[in-house]
C-alpha cells in the first residue's frame, strides 16, 4: 500500500515538473466545449467546430498564455537586486593534549582479579 502511494506521489510530481497540469486542463476545456456545442448542433458537428483554430473558449485562451510563459523559479530571491554575500569563518583548532600518566603505585603492579579462583580443570563438557 505504502509503495503504491511513493509511486503516485512520484508520478504526480513528474506530472507536475513537465506541465502536464495544462494538458488535463486544455483536454476538460475541449470536453466543456464539445458538450455546449453538441446541445444545438449534431455531435460530428460539435467536435468540428471545437478544434477548428478560431473557436478557442477562455480556458484554451488560459492555457496558450500559460504554456508561453517561461519558467519562474520558485524562490523570490532570483528577483534580489543585491547580492548577498556569505562569509564563514574557519574554525578553531583545538588540540587535545595527552593527560599525563599517574607515576605505578609504591607496591608495584596491581594484578586485577588475583583474588578470583582459577577455572576448573578440565573444563565441563556438554553432553
Amino acid at each position: 500500500m505504502f509503495r503504491r502511494f511513493q509511486v503516485a506521489a512520484v508520478l504526480l510530481a513528474w506530472l507536475l515538473a513537465t506541465g502536464s497540469q495544462w494538458d488535463l486542463v486544455q483536454v476538460a476545456g475541449w470536453a466543456r466545449m464539445i458538450v455546449s456545442y453538441s446541445r444545438t448542433r449534431p455531435l460530428a458537428e460539435a467536435v468540428r467546430l471545437t478544434f477548428t483554430p478560431g473557436n478557442e473558449c477562455e480556458v484554451c485562451d488560459a492555457v496558450s498564455a500559460a504554456k508561453q510563459q517561461p519558467d519562474n523559479p520558485a524562490t523570490p530571491a532570483a528577483n534580489f537586486p543585491g547580492k548577498v554575500l556569505l562569509i564563514f569563518q574557519p574554525a578553531p583548532i583545538f588540540v587535545l593534549n595527552m593527560p599525563e600518566f599517574l607515576p605505578q603505585p609504591p607496591g608495584g603492579r596491581i594484578m586485577l582479579g588475583a583474588s578470583r579462583a582459577s577455572p576448573p580443570v578440565p573444563p565441563p563438557r556438554a553432553v
